[in-house]
Protein backbone atom coordinates (compact mmCIF):
# COMPACT_ATOMS: atom_id res chain seq x y z
CA UNK A 1 0.00 0.00 0.00
CA UNK A 2 2.83 2.37 0.81
CA UNK A 3 4.37 1.68 -2.57
CA UNK A 4 1.08 2.38 -4.37
CA UNK A 5 0.58 5.63 -2.47
CA UNK A 6 4.11 6.71 -3.24
CA UNK A 7 3.59 5.81 -6.87
CA UNK A 8 0.43 7.94 -7.03
CA UNK A 9 2.32 10.88 -5.55
CA UNK A 10 5.27 10.36 -7.89
CA UNK A 11 3.22 10.35 -11.12
CA UNK A 12 1.89 13.94 -10.82
CA UNK A 13 5.26 15.18 -9.63
CA UNK A 14 6.99 13.53 -12.57
CA UNK A 15 4.44 14.97 -14.98
CA UNK A 16 4.87 18.44 -13.51
CA UNK A 17 8.63 18.20 -13.65
CA UNK A 18 8.57 16.93 -17.21
CA UNK A 19 6.19 19.70 -18.28
CA UNK A 20 8.32 22.35 -16.59
CA UNK A 21 11.49 20.99 -18.12
CA UNK A 22 9.88 20.86 -21.54
CA UNK A 23 8.63 24.45 -21.21
CA UNK A 24 12.01 25.70 -20.06
CA UNK A 25 13.77 23.87 -22.82
CA UNK A 26 11.35 25.29 -25.38
CA UNK A 27 11.86 28.80 -24.08
CA UNK A 28 15.63 28.62 -23.88
CA UNK A 29 17.04 25.75 -25.90
CA UNK A 30 20.58 24.69 -25.13
CA UNK A 31 23.14 25.51 -27.73
CA UNK A 32 24.84 22.49 -29.29
CA UNK A 33 22.65 19.91 -27.47
CA UNK A 34 20.04 17.86 -29.37
CA UNK A 35 16.50 18.40 -28.24
CA UNK A 36 15.14 15.49 -26.17
CA UNK A 37 11.63 14.23 -26.77
CA UNK A 38 9.06 13.93 -23.99
CA UNK A 39 8.97 10.12 -24.01
CA UNK A 40 12.76 10.03 -23.72
CA UNK A 41 12.71 12.12 -20.53
CA UNK A 42 9.88 10.23 -18.78
CA UNK A 43 10.43 7.01 -16.83
CA UNK A 44 8.79 3.73 -17.51
CA UNK A 45 6.27 2.36 -14.94
CA UNK A 46 8.70 -0.37 -13.97
CA UNK A 47 11.48 2.13 -13.36
CA UNK A 48 9.18 4.25 -11.25
CA UNK A 49 8.20 1.29 -9.06
CA UNK A 50 11.83 0.16 -8.81
CA UNK A 51 12.90 3.54 -7.46
CA UNK A 52 10.27 3.37 -4.73
CA UNK A 53 11.30 -0.09 -3.49
CA UNK A 54 14.08 -0.88 -1.05
CA UNK A 55 17.52 -1.54 -2.64
CA UNK A 56 17.38 -5.33 -2.18
CA UNK A 57 13.92 -5.66 -3.73
CA UNK A 58 14.79 -3.18 -6.50
CA UNK A 59 17.84 -5.26 -7.46
CA UNK A 60 15.72 -8.41 -7.60
CA UNK A 61 13.16 -6.65 -9.84
CA UNK A 62 15.95 -5.47 -12.15
CA UNK A 63 17.38 -8.97 -12.49
CA UNK A 64 13.96 -10.42 -13.32
CA UNK A 65 13.30 -7.68 -15.86
CA UNK A 66 16.70 -8.19 -17.50
CA UNK A 67 16.13 -11.95 -17.76
CA UNK A 68 12.68 -11.54 -19.33
CA UNK A 69 13.58 -8.66 -21.64
CA UNK A 70 14.04 -9.41 -25.38
CA UNK A 71 17.28 -8.83 -27.22
CA UNK A 72 18.08 -5.14 -27.64
CA UNK A 73 16.91 -3.76 -30.92
CA UNK A 74 19.48 -2.41 -33.27
CA UNK A 75 19.50 1.07 -34.54
CA UNK A 76 18.37 1.86 -38.06
CA UNK A 77 21.94 2.26 -39.27
CA UNK A 78 23.00 -1.09 -37.79
CA UNK A 79 19.93 -2.80 -39.28
CA UNK A 80 20.71 -1.34 -42.69
CA UNK A 81 24.32 -2.48 -42.40
CA UNK A 82 23.20 -5.98 -41.38
CA UNK A 83 20.72 -6.17 -44.26
CA UNK A 84 23.37 -5.00 -46.69
CA UNK A 85 25.79 -7.56 -45.25
CA UNK A 86 23.21 -10.32 -45.66
CA UNK A 87 22.56 -9.26 -49.23
CA UNK A 88 26.29 -9.23 -49.93
CA UNK A 89 26.62 -12.72 -48.43
CA UNK A 90 23.77 -13.97 -50.61
CA UNK A 91 25.31 -12.33 -53.68
CA UNK A 92 28.67 -13.87 -52.85
CA UNK A 93 27.05 -17.26 -52.39
CA UNK A 94 25.21 -16.97 -55.69
CA UNK A 95 28.32 -15.79 -57.52
CA UNK A 96 30.47 -18.53 -56.02
CA UNK A 97 27.87 -21.28 -56.44
CA UNK A 98 27.64 -21.34 -60.24
CA UNK A 99 31.03 -22.94 -60.63
CA UNK A 100 30.11 -25.94 -58.52
CA UNK A 101 26.41 -25.72 -59.37
CA UNK A 102 27.01 -25.67 -63.09
CA UNK A 103 29.20 -28.72 -62.85
CA UNK A 104 26.53 -30.55 -60.89
CA UNK A 105 23.80 -29.49 -63.31
CA UNK A 106 25.96 -30.42 -66.26
CA UNK A 107 26.50 -33.86 -64.77
CA UNK A 108 22.75 -34.32 -64.40
CA UNK A 109 22.03 -33.29 -67.99
CA UNK A 110 22.06 -36.10 -70.57
CA UNK A 111 25.19 -36.32 -72.65
CA UNK A 112 25.04 -36.86 -76.42
CA UNK A 113 25.37 -40.32 -77.89
CA UNK A 114 28.92 -41.58 -78.25
CA UNK A 115 30.42 -44.50 -80.07
CA UNK A 116 30.43 -47.69 -78.03
CA UNK A 117 27.29 -47.11 -75.97
CA UNK A 118 23.82 -48.57 -76.36
CA UNK A 119 20.98 -46.82 -78.18
CA UNK A 120 17.31 -47.77 -78.24
CA UNK A 121 15.21 -46.90 -81.29
CA UNK A 122 11.41 -46.91 -81.05
CA UNK A 123 9.27 -47.30 -84.17
CA UNK A 124 5.57 -46.76 -83.54
CA UNK A 125 3.25 -48.69 -85.81
CA UNK A 126 -0.51 -49.07 -85.92
CA UNK A 127 -0.94 -51.61 -83.15
CA UNK A 128 2.46 -51.93 -81.53
CA UNK A 129 5.74 -50.25 -80.74
CA UNK A 130 8.89 -51.90 -82.03
CA UNK A 131 11.99 -51.43 -79.91
CA UNK A 132 15.40 -51.99 -81.44
CA UNK A 133 18.62 -51.90 -79.41
CA UNK A 134 22.05 -51.54 -80.97
CA UNK A 135 25.60 -50.68 -79.98
CA UNK A 136 26.76 -47.52 -81.74
CA UNK A 137 29.83 -47.78 -83.96
CA UNK A 138 31.18 -45.40 -86.57
CA UNK A 139 30.38 -46.64 -90.08
CA UNK A 140 27.66 -49.09 -88.96
CA UNK A 141 23.97 -48.81 -89.78
CA UNK A 142 20.77 -49.54 -87.91
CA UNK A 143 18.65 -51.75 -90.19
CA UNK A 144 15.13 -52.76 -89.32
CA UNK A 145 11.51 -52.76 -90.48
CA UNK A 146 11.50 -48.95 -90.63
CA UNK A 147 14.46 -48.66 -92.97
CA UNK A 148 18.15 -47.89 -92.54
CA UNK A 149 19.65 -45.26 -90.25
CA UNK A 150 23.45 -44.78 -90.14
CA UNK A 151 25.04 -44.82 -86.70
CA UNK A 152 26.97 -41.67 -87.63
CA UNK A 153 23.65 -39.80 -87.74
CA UNK A 154 22.93 -40.94 -84.17
CA UNK A 155 26.37 -40.28 -82.67
CA UNK A 156 26.50 -36.73 -81.38
CA UNK A 157 22.74 -36.37 -81.06
CA UNK A 158 21.00 -35.89 -77.72
CA UNK A 159 18.76 -38.69 -76.42
CA UNK A 160 15.06 -38.12 -76.90
CA UNK A 161 15.28 -36.85 -80.48
CA UNK A 162 13.36 -38.19 -83.45
CA UNK A 163 15.38 -39.12 -86.54
CA UNK A 164 14.15 -40.19 -89.95
CA UNK A 165 15.24 -43.41 -91.68
CA UNK A 166 15.91 -43.96 -95.35
CA UNK A 167 12.32 -45.20 -95.78
CA UNK A 168 10.86 -42.06 -94.21
CA UNK A 169 9.99 -43.67 -90.88
CA UNK A 170 10.54 -41.69 -87.71
CA UNK A 171 12.54 -43.29 -84.91
CA UNK A 172 12.70 -42.05 -81.33
CA UNK A 173 16.30 -42.49 -80.10
CA UNK A 174 17.16 -42.76 -76.42
CA UNK A 175 19.24 -44.77 -73.99
CA UNK A 176 17.73 -48.05 -72.81
CA UNK A 177 16.83 -48.58 -69.19
CA UNK A 178 18.08 -51.62 -67.31
CA UNK A 179 14.66 -53.24 -67.65
CA UNK A 180 14.73 -52.80 -71.43
CA UNK A 181 18.31 -54.01 -71.66
CA UNK A 182 17.61 -57.32 -69.93
CA UNK A 183 14.59 -57.88 -72.19
CA UNK A 184 16.52 -57.14 -75.39
CA UNK A 185 19.97 -58.52 -74.59
CA UNK A 186 21.08 -61.91 -75.96
CA UNK A 187 19.79 -64.68 -73.75
CA UNK A 188 20.30 -68.39 -73.41
CA UNK A 189 17.98 -69.61 -70.66
CA UNK A 190 14.78 -67.83 -69.76
CA UNK A 191 15.55 -64.70 -67.78
CA UNK A 192 13.97 -63.57 -64.55
CA UNK A 193 11.57 -60.93 -65.79
CA UNK A 194 11.76 -57.44 -64.26
CA UNK A 195 8.34 -57.74 -62.63
CA UNK A 196 9.55 -60.82 -60.72
CA UNK A 197 12.97 -59.34 -59.99
CA UNK A 198 11.47 -56.25 -58.36
CA UNK A 199 9.26 -58.43 -56.15
CA UNK A 200 12.23 -60.56 -55.10
CA UNK A 201 14.30 -57.50 -54.23
CA UNK A 202 11.47 -56.32 -52.00
CA UNK A 203 11.27 -59.75 -50.39
CA UNK A 204 14.96 -59.80 -49.53
CA UNK A 205 15.05 -56.12 -48.51
CA UNK A 206 18.46 -55.66 -50.13
CA UNK A 207 20.40 -52.59 -49.00
CA UNK A 208 23.56 -50.94 -50.36
CA UNK A 209 26.56 -52.75 -48.93
CA UNK A 210 24.89 -56.17 -48.60
CA UNK A 211 26.43 -59.45 -49.70
CA UNK A 212 24.01 -61.52 -51.76
CA UNK A 213 24.43 -65.04 -53.14
CA UNK A 214 22.86 -65.97 -56.47
CA UNK A 215 22.70 -69.53 -57.70
CA UNK A 216 21.98 -69.79 -61.40
CA UNK A 217 23.53 -66.87 -63.31
CA UNK A 218 21.53 -67.67 -66.44
CA UNK A 219 21.73 -64.75 -68.86
CA UNK A 220 22.79 -62.27 -66.18
CA UNK A 221 19.50 -60.40 -65.68
CA UNK A 222 19.25 -60.99 -61.93
CA UNK A 223 22.96 -60.28 -61.51
CA UNK A 224 22.55 -56.81 -63.02
CA UNK A 225 19.64 -55.86 -60.78
CA UNK A 226 21.45 -57.16 -57.70
CA UNK A 227 24.58 -55.26 -58.69
CA UNK A 228 22.63 -52.01 -58.72
CA UNK A 229 20.83 -52.82 -55.46
CA UNK A 230 23.94 -53.57 -53.34
CA UNK A 231 25.91 -50.62 -54.74
CA UNK A 232 29.69 -50.12 -54.92
CA UNK A 233 30.25 -51.26 -51.33
CA UNK A 234 28.21 -54.45 -51.74
CA UNK A 235 29.03 -57.79 -53.30
CA UNK A 236 27.15 -60.30 -55.44
CA UNK A 237 28.38 -63.91 -55.69
CA UNK A 238 26.85 -65.67 -58.69
CA UNK A 239 27.26 -69.44 -59.20
CA UNK A 240 26.54 -71.19 -62.50
CA UNK A 241 27.04 -74.84 -63.40
CA UNK A 242 26.86 -74.49 -67.20
CA UNK A 243 29.79 -73.01 -69.08
CA UNK A 244 27.73 -71.38 -71.86
CA UNK A 245 25.40 -69.69 -69.39
CA UNK A 246 28.36 -68.55 -67.32
CA UNK A 247 30.05 -66.90 -70.30
CA UNK A 248 26.83 -65.30 -71.52
CA UNK A 249 26.08 -63.78 -68.12
CA UNK A 250 29.58 -62.32 -67.89
CA UNK A 251 29.32 -60.93 -71.43
CA UNK A 252 25.97 -59.23 -70.85
CA UNK A 253 27.17 -57.78 -67.57
CA UNK A 254 30.36 -56.47 -69.16
CA UNK A 255 28.53 -54.91 -72.11
CA UNK A 256 26.14 -53.04 -69.82
CA UNK A 257 28.97 -51.72 -67.65
CA UNK A 258 30.94 -50.53 -70.67
CA UNK A 259 27.97 -48.74 -72.22
CA UNK A 260 27.05 -47.17 -68.88
CA UNK A 261 30.51 -45.74 -68.32
CA UNK A 262 30.54 -44.18 -71.81
CA UNK A 263 27.15 -42.49 -71.52
CA UNK A 264 27.19 -41.47 -67.84
CA UNK A 265 29.42 -39.48 -65.52
CA UNK A 266 29.71 -42.20 -62.87
CA UNK A 267 30.85 -45.80 -63.23
CA UNK A 268 28.72 -48.88 -62.84
CA UNK A 269 30.01 -50.86 -59.84
CA UNK A 270 32.16 -53.90 -60.60
CA UNK A 271 30.77 -55.93 -57.71
CA UNK A 272 29.66 -59.27 -59.23
CA UNK A 273 31.84 -62.39 -58.94
CA UNK A 274 30.80 -64.97 -61.54
CA UNK A 275 31.88 -68.47 -60.46
CA UNK A 276 31.62 -71.52 -62.71
CA UNK A 277 30.86 -74.26 -60.19
CA UNK A 278 28.06 -76.38 -58.83
CA UNK A 279 26.73 -74.75 -55.68
CA UNK A 280 26.09 -78.12 -54.05
CA UNK A 281 29.87 -78.74 -54.00
CA UNK A 282 30.81 -75.28 -52.69
CA UNK A 283 30.39 -75.91 -48.97
CA UNK A 284 34.00 -74.96 -48.31
CA UNK A 285 33.56 -71.61 -50.08
CA UNK A 286 30.43 -70.79 -48.10
CA UNK A 287 32.22 -71.09 -44.76
CA UNK A 288 34.26 -67.95 -45.38
CA UNK A 289 31.37 -65.58 -46.22
CA UNK A 290 28.40 -64.12 -44.37
CA UNK A 291 25.38 -63.61 -46.55
CA UNK A 292 22.64 -61.02 -46.09
CA UNK A 293 20.31 -62.64 -48.64
CA UNK A 294 20.16 -65.57 -51.08
CA UNK A 295 18.53 -65.93 -54.50
CA UNK A 296 17.94 -69.44 -55.83
CA UNK A 297 17.07 -69.66 -59.54
CA UNK A 298 17.71 -73.29 -60.44
CA UNK A 299 15.86 -76.51 -61.21
CA UNK A 300 16.46 -78.15 -57.81
CA UNK A 301 16.87 -75.40 -55.22
CA UNK A 302 16.30 -77.87 -52.40
CA UNK A 303 19.72 -79.39 -53.13
CA UNK A 304 21.44 -76.04 -52.46
CA UNK A 305 19.69 -75.15 -49.20
CA UNK A 306 21.76 -77.47 -46.94
CA UNK A 307 24.95 -75.91 -48.34
CA UNK A 308 24.07 -72.24 -48.25
CA UNK A 309 21.93 -71.88 -45.13
CA UNK A 310 24.84 -71.92 -42.61
CA UNK A 311 26.28 -68.76 -44.24
CA UNK A 312 22.98 -66.87 -44.19
CA UNK A 313 22.59 -64.51 -41.25
CA UNK A 314 19.85 -65.13 -38.70
CA UNK A 315 16.63 -63.61 -39.94
CA UNK A 316 17.92 -63.42 -43.51
CA UNK A 317 15.69 -64.16 -46.48
CA UNK A 318 16.16 -66.76 -49.18
CA UNK A 319 14.06 -65.96 -52.26
CA UNK A 320 13.40 -68.90 -54.59
CA UNK A 321 12.34 -68.46 -58.22
CA UNK A 322 10.31 -71.46 -59.41
CA UNK A 323 8.48 -72.06 -62.69
CA UNK A 324 5.57 -74.21 -61.48
CA UNK A 325 3.76 -75.02 -58.26
CA UNK A 326 4.98 -78.62 -58.12
CA UNK A 327 8.51 -77.32 -57.60
CA UNK A 328 7.24 -75.28 -54.68
CA UNK A 329 5.76 -78.41 -53.12
CA UNK A 330 9.01 -80.33 -53.53
CA UNK A 331 10.94 -77.47 -51.95
CA UNK A 332 8.70 -77.23 -48.90
CA UNK A 333 8.70 -80.99 -48.46
CA UNK A 334 12.50 -81.06 -48.48
CA UNK A 335 12.64 -78.32 -45.85
CA UNK A 336 10.23 -80.28 -43.66
CA UNK A 337 11.94 -83.66 -43.99
CA UNK A 338 15.47 -82.32 -43.56
CA UNK A 339 14.38 -79.98 -40.73
CA UNK A 340 16.11 -76.98 -42.26
CA UNK A 341 15.85 -73.75 -40.27
CA UNK A 342 13.55 -71.97 -42.72
CA UNK A 343 10.03 -70.61 -42.41
CA UNK A 344 7.95 -70.16 -45.55
CA UNK A 345 6.46 -66.69 -45.23
CA UNK A 346 4.97 -66.10 -48.66
CA UNK A 347 4.35 -67.75 -52.02
CA UNK A 348 3.32 -65.21 -54.62
CA UNK A 349 2.68 -65.12 -58.34
CA UNK A 350 3.28 -61.71 -59.87
CA UNK A 351 0.91 -60.85 -62.70
CA UNK A 352 0.55 -57.67 -64.69
CA UNK A 353 -2.57 -56.66 -66.60
CA UNK A 354 -2.12 -54.33 -69.53
CA UNK A 355 -4.81 -51.78 -70.32
CA UNK A 356 -5.72 -49.60 -73.27
CA UNK A 357 -7.01 -46.06 -72.71
CA UNK A 358 -7.86 -44.37 -76.02
CA UNK A 359 -10.01 -41.55 -77.37
CA UNK A 360 -13.29 -42.84 -78.83
CA UNK A 361 -14.45 -42.17 -82.35
CA UNK A 362 -17.98 -40.81 -82.80
CA UNK A 363 -19.65 -41.89 -86.05
CA UNK A 364 -22.13 -39.56 -87.78
CA UNK A 365 -22.51 -37.47 -84.60
CA UNK A 366 -24.63 -40.20 -83.02
CA UNK A 367 -24.47 -41.66 -79.55
CA UNK A 368 -22.91 -44.85 -80.82
CA UNK A 369 -19.15 -44.83 -80.35
CA UNK A 370 -16.60 -47.00 -81.97
CA UNK A 371 -13.06 -47.36 -80.73
CA UNK A 372 -10.55 -48.08 -83.44
CA UNK A 373 -7.47 -49.26 -81.63
CA UNK A 374 -6.27 -51.09 -84.71
CA UNK A 375 -5.19 -53.86 -82.40
CA UNK A 376 -7.04 -56.50 -84.39
CA UNK A 377 -5.14 -55.63 -87.55
CA UNK A 378 -2.47 -58.26 -87.79
CA UNK A 379 0.70 -57.57 -89.71
CA UNK A 380 3.27 -60.24 -90.48
CA UNK A 381 6.43 -59.73 -88.43
CA UNK A 382 9.65 -59.62 -90.33
CA UNK A 383 11.77 -62.58 -89.34
CA UNK A 384 15.04 -61.26 -90.67
CA UNK A 385 15.28 -58.80 -87.78
CA UNK A 386 15.83 -60.59 -84.51
CA UNK A 387 16.39 -57.90 -81.87
CA UNK A 388 12.79 -56.67 -81.76
CA UNK A 389 10.72 -56.51 -78.59
CA UNK A 390 7.01 -56.01 -79.17
CA UNK A 391 4.82 -54.24 -76.65
CA UNK A 392 1.09 -53.69 -76.92
CA UNK A 393 0.74 -49.93 -77.03
CA UNK A 394 -2.18 -48.55 -79.00
CA UNK A 395 -1.18 -45.42 -80.88
CA UNK A 396 -3.79 -43.29 -82.56
CA UNK A 397 -2.46 -41.11 -85.35
CA UNK A 398 -3.02 -37.42 -84.94
CA UNK A 399 -4.54 -36.96 -88.39
CA UNK A 400 -7.05 -39.80 -87.90
CA UNK A 401 -7.86 -38.55 -84.43
CA UNK A 402 -8.63 -34.99 -85.54
CA UNK A 403 -10.72 -36.18 -88.46
CA UNK A 404 -12.81 -38.52 -86.32
CA UNK A 405 -14.15 -35.94 -83.89
CA UNK A 406 -17.64 -34.57 -84.19
CA UNK A 407 -18.40 -30.88 -84.43
CA UNK A 408 -19.47 -30.73 -80.79
CA UNK A 409 -16.27 -32.36 -79.62
CA UNK A 410 -14.18 -29.90 -81.65
CA UNK A 411 -16.16 -26.97 -80.29
CA UNK A 412 -16.06 -27.84 -76.60
CA UNK A 413 -12.79 -29.84 -76.68
CA UNK A 414 -14.52 -32.73 -74.88
CA UNK A 415 -13.36 -36.11 -76.10
CA UNK A 416 -14.84 -39.36 -74.76
CA UNK A 417 -12.40 -42.06 -73.78
CA UNK A 418 -12.74 -45.84 -73.65
CA UNK A 419 -10.66 -47.95 -71.25
CA UNK A 420 -10.48 -51.74 -71.40
CA UNK A 421 -7.98 -54.55 -70.84
CA UNK A 422 -5.67 -55.17 -73.74
CA UNK A 423 -6.05 -58.25 -75.92
CA UNK A 424 -2.34 -58.95 -75.50
CA UNK A 425 -1.26 -59.92 -71.99
CA UNK A 426 2.04 -61.23 -70.68
CA UNK A 427 1.84 -65.00 -70.48
CA UNK A 428 5.02 -65.58 -68.49
CA UNK A 429 4.52 -66.36 -64.84
CA UNK A 430 6.59 -67.70 -61.97
CA UNK A 431 6.15 -68.58 -58.30
CA UNK A 432 8.25 -66.63 -55.83
CA UNK A 433 8.81 -68.29 -52.47
CA UNK A 434 10.06 -66.31 -49.49
CA UNK A 435 11.98 -68.34 -46.89
CA UNK A 436 13.09 -66.78 -43.61
CA UNK A 437 15.94 -68.30 -41.63
CA UNK A 438 15.33 -68.71 -37.90
CA UNK A 439 17.24 -70.04 -34.93
CA UNK A 440 15.68 -73.33 -33.75
CA UNK A 441 14.90 -73.78 -30.07
CA UNK A 442 17.30 -75.90 -28.07
CA UNK A 443 15.66 -79.06 -26.73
Amino acid sequence: MRALRALRRAVPAASRSSSSSSSSSSSSPAVGRPRRRAWEASLSPLERVRRLLPPEEAAAVSRCAAAAAPAPSQGPEEEEEEEEGGEMDEMAATTAAPRGGVVEAAGALPAPFRAGELALAELRKKDRTLKVMCRLASGAVLAGPGGVLPHDDIIGQMPGQVLQTSAGKRLLLRRPSLEEYVLLMPRGPTIAYPKDVSAMLMMMDVHPGDTVLETGSGSGAMSLFLSRAVGPKGRVISYEIRDDHHNLAKKNYRHWRTAWEIGHMDEWPDNVDFILRDISTAAADMKSVTLDAIVLDMLNPQSALPVVHPSLKQGGVCAVYLANITQVIDLLDRIRTCKLPFLCERIVEVTHRNWLVLPAKIKDCKSSQMVETQENIEEPLQKEYEEIHIEDQAVLKESEYNGSLSDDAETYQSVPYVARPSYWQEGHSAFLTKLRKFRPLLS
